[in-house]
């Protein structure tokens, strides 16, 4: 058989084909997509609440290695302010006597603690009399006076180094004036801190 015979068998086998098929080209298979899911409702996020906050921790207690300063104005005032403000009490003493009475025990006992806070003070003790008698006995009476109240002081712990007497008699009188309640008030042992 010759070329052209068998091509055209071959053509005619073909068309035969398709007009067996009713001249339709065979469909052809195409993916479809898959239906879309039904459609959810988007919900806004839910805030969530804040965890707590760790406890803050507490600060330990500051301890200071160094005491507190306490403030003492009489560790800085020099002697003239300090005899203004006058820590240190009188004695008074009786009528021509130089005995430390009561009252004049407890006043040298307050004025001894003060001394012992103050361990560098010096203190003279000026021995006073009221006006009446001579001025050589008053200035002895004085004296007597003012050693009377140095020995009770001393007697409570006080070093007979920080404390000197002095005599002034009826010299310098607190009260002037002529009565019993003036002469009372002159008839006394001061104190004065000299020196600190």
């Amino acid at each position: 058989m010759s070329r052209s015979v068998l091509t055209s068998i071959l053509l005619a086998g073909t068309l035969s084909l398709v007009a067996a098929c009713g001249g339709k080209t065979p469909p052809v298979a195409t993916p479809t997509p898959p239906p879309p899911a039904p459609a959810t409702p988007v919900e806004a996020p839910v805030a969530q609440p804040r965890p707590p906050m760790p406890p803050v921790p507490e600060a330990p207690p500051i301890i200071d290695s160094e005491p507190a300063v306490v403030s003492d104005p009489l560790a800085t005032m020099d002697t003239d302010e300090i005899n203004r403000r006058a820590p240190l009490g009188p004695v008074f003493f009786r009528y021509d006597s130089d005995t430390v009475d009561e009252d004049g025990q407890r006043v040298l006992a307050a004025n001894a603690e003060i001394l012992k806070k103050y361990p560098t003070w010096a203190i003279t003790v000026e021995g006073h009399c009221d006006e009446r008698g001579t001025a050589e006995y008053n200035l002895a009476l004085g004296e007597r006076r003012a050693l009377a109240a140095k020995s009770y002081l001393i007697s409570l712990g006080i070093a007979a180094d920080r404390l000197r007497t002095v005599s002034y008699g009826k010299e310098f009188p607190f009260d002037p004036g002529k009565t019993e309640a003036a002469f009372s008030q002159n008839r006394r042992g001061h104190f004065v801190v000299t020196a600190k």
